[in-house]
């Protein structure tokens, strides 16, 4: 058991939209995390809402709250709203989701019960979860951003588009 604030940092899926309504897969269960942490269904247990949304795991940056939280089959599913307009830092992070520069959360724990797990990292069976956090580079592998990555595709097809006008702007001018 510790006392200490854990924070197991991992890429995720996070949608966003322009008003700061933000959700996530906080944590997916049974994949372990580049440090080997593997965190159960159900060890969360009751989370005290709404759970402070901070910025880089900076208590002195919270960004918005997550007003609702539920655990499914995959993993915790966090949703809440980022403070745009409201609060600049929030502003900035969530500029930052939508063009692809935090493409992650990161969470934030005591652990209460966890066992060594074989090749390293520990099971995690009850944890007390203390804020969820926007951070650029996550600790999962495999997960990913929409909402980034549909800014990011978003991008790449506008690119496309204006190179293709170039050429054929180019062609009709000759």
């Amino acid at each position: 058991m510790s006392n200490a604030l854990d924070r197991a940092y991992f890429t995720t899926k996070i949608i966003a939209d322009d008003a700061g309504v933000v959700s996530c897969l906080a944590w997916p269960y049974g994949k372990p995390d580049r440090v080997g942490d593997v965190i159960e269904k159900g060890a969360f247990g009751d989370i005290d809402l709404p759970l402070p949304m901070l910025a880089f795991h900076d208590m002195k940056s919270p960004i918005g709250a997550w007003s609702q939280a539920t655990d499914k089959a995959d993993g915790l599913h966090l949703s809440g709203k980022i403070l745009v307009g409201k609060v600049a830092m929030a502003t900035e992070c969530h500029e930052l989701v939508m063009s692809g520069g935090i493409r992650a959360v990161s969470v934030g724990f005591i652990t209460k019960k966890a066992k060594p797990r074989k090749g390293g990292g520990r099971t995690i069976s009850e944890a007390e979860l203390i804020e969820c956090s926007m951070v650029p580079v996550g600790m999962h592998p495999g997960a990913r951003l929409t909402s980034a990555k549909s800014v990011i595709e978003a991008l790449a097809i506008a690119q496309a588009i204006n190179r293709a006008t170039a050429a054929l702007t180019a062609g009709t001018s000759k």
